[in-house]
């Protein structure tokens, strides 16, 4: 787990494989940068980035890691304002708690578009809203993947054709 901190290196390289020839990408908590450095590392060429925080310290930080990248738009605010007008997206990180389980965060992705939850842990008992919100959602495919022995990750897209 992070603790809002940077993404760990293995989720770096998860998001640079998934978001690889993607064009269109968002980002839901983008911290200090270092996942949106993945993602964009993984671009199709031409491809884009918008990502957004709440924390204004952090975005500050974030344009500091990314400033000279033209590729990568840096927002602050809540993204269910300001990320909408900037999609849908075909690759989406969904790593703010507060979009986890968000039934809204689907209209950011379009149909056949990725999605990466991270900050999971593995085997986790009882009830978990954001693992049922992604893992038995009709309209998705998603699959529970570890990324360490003690961290896990959903990766799920969205169907083309809605069940």
């Amino acid at each position: 787990m992070t603790a809002g901190g940077s993404s760990i290196p293995e989720v770096q390289a998860l998001l640079r494989v998934l978001a690889t020839g993607r064009r269109r990408a968002a980002e839901i908590g983008t911290a200090f940068g270092d996942g949106a450095l993945a993602i964009v590392g993984g671009l199709a060429p031409g491809g884009t980035l918008v990502t957004v925080d709440l924390d204004g310290a952090r975005v500050r930080s974030a344009r500091e890691t990314l400033s000279g990248r033209d590729d990568v738009t840096v927002l602050e605010g809540d993204w269910r304002a300001v990320l909408p007008p900037h999609g849908p997206f075909d690759f989406l990180f969904v790593d703010a708690h507060s979009a986890k389980a968000d039934p809204a965060v689907l209209d950011l992705l379009e149909p056949g578009g990725v999605a990466i939850v991270d900050d999971l842990t593995p085997g986790r008992t009882g009830p978990d809203s954001v693992r049922a919100f992604w893992l038995a959602n009709p309209r998705l495919a998603g699959v529970e993947i570890m990324t360490t022995l003690s961290t896990a990750a959903i990766v799920a897209a969205r169907l083309a054709r809605e069940q």
